[in-house]
Protein backbone atom coordinates (compact mmCIF):
# COMPACT_ATOMS: atom_id res chain seq x y z
CA UNK A 1 0.00 0.00 0.00
CA UNK A 2 1.16 3.51 -0.70
CA UNK A 3 2.37 5.90 1.97
CA UNK A 4 -0.58 7.12 4.04
CA UNK A 5 -1.39 10.76 3.40
CA UNK A 6 -4.08 13.14 4.50
CA UNK A 7 -6.72 14.01 1.94
CA UNK A 8 -7.61 17.44 0.65
CA UNK A 9 -9.75 18.01 3.72
CA UNK A 10 -9.41 16.44 7.13
CA UNK A 11 -12.43 14.18 7.49
CA UNK A 12 -13.01 12.38 10.75
CA UNK A 13 -13.83 8.70 10.68
CA UNK A 14 -17.61 8.31 11.08
CA UNK A 15 -17.32 4.91 12.74
CA UNK A 16 -14.89 6.21 15.37
CA UNK A 17 -16.80 9.49 15.72
CA UNK A 18 -19.97 7.58 16.70
CA UNK A 19 -17.92 6.12 19.56
CA UNK A 20 -16.72 9.60 20.62
CA UNK A 21 -13.25 9.19 19.12
CA UNK A 22 -11.87 11.98 16.97
CA UNK A 23 -9.73 10.17 14.39
CA UNK A 24 -8.68 11.75 11.09
CA UNK A 25 -9.00 9.66 7.94
CA UNK A 26 -6.34 9.14 5.30
CA UNK A 27 -6.82 9.18 1.53
CA UNK A 28 -5.68 6.44 -0.85
CA UNK A 29 -5.12 8.00 -4.27
CA UNK A 30 -4.88 4.63 -6.03
CA UNK A 31 -8.33 3.49 -4.86
CA UNK A 32 -9.82 6.97 -4.57
CA UNK A 33 -11.22 6.37 -1.11
CA UNK A 34 -10.70 7.42 2.49
CA UNK A 35 -9.74 4.96 5.21
CA UNK A 36 -9.23 4.89 8.96
CA UNK A 37 -6.09 3.42 10.48
CA UNK A 38 -7.81 2.61 13.75
CA UNK A 39 -10.99 0.78 12.76
CA UNK A 40 -10.46 -0.12 9.08
CA UNK A 41 -13.47 1.91 7.89
CA UNK A 42 -13.20 2.72 4.17
CA UNK A 43 -15.44 4.77 1.94
CA UNK A 44 -15.70 7.35 -0.78
CA UNK A 45 -15.91 11.04 0.03
CA UNK A 46 -19.69 10.93 -0.39
CA UNK A 47 -19.99 7.97 2.00
CA UNK A 48 -17.86 9.69 4.63
CA UNK A 49 -19.84 12.94 4.41
CA UNK A 50 -23.17 11.09 4.63
CA UNK A 51 -22.12 9.05 7.65
CA UNK A 52 -20.67 12.11 9.41
CA UNK A 53 -23.99 13.94 8.93
CA UNK A 54 -25.76 11.02 10.63
CA UNK A 55 -23.29 11.16 13.51
CA UNK A 56 -23.77 14.92 13.95
CA UNK A 57 -27.41 14.43 14.94
CA UNK A 58 -26.12 13.48 18.40
CA UNK A 59 -24.72 16.97 18.85
CA UNK A 60 -27.35 19.13 17.15
CA UNK A 61 -28.45 20.73 20.46
CA UNK A 62 -25.02 20.90 22.03
CA UNK A 63 -24.93 24.71 22.07
CA UNK A 64 -28.60 25.10 23.03
CA UNK A 65 -29.49 25.95 26.63
CA UNK A 66 -32.47 24.04 28.00
CA UNK A 67 -34.48 25.80 30.68
CA UNK A 68 -37.91 24.20 30.25
CA UNK A 69 -37.89 20.47 30.94
CA UNK A 70 -41.66 19.90 30.83
CA UNK A 71 -41.42 18.86 27.18
CA UNK A 72 -39.02 16.04 28.08
CA UNK A 73 -40.95 14.42 30.93
CA UNK A 74 -43.12 11.50 29.84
Amino acid sequence: MAQASKGRLNYRCPSCFMRDLDIDMFYDTEKGEYYCLRCQYTGTEEDVLEMNEKARMRYKDMMKRFTDFEDFSD
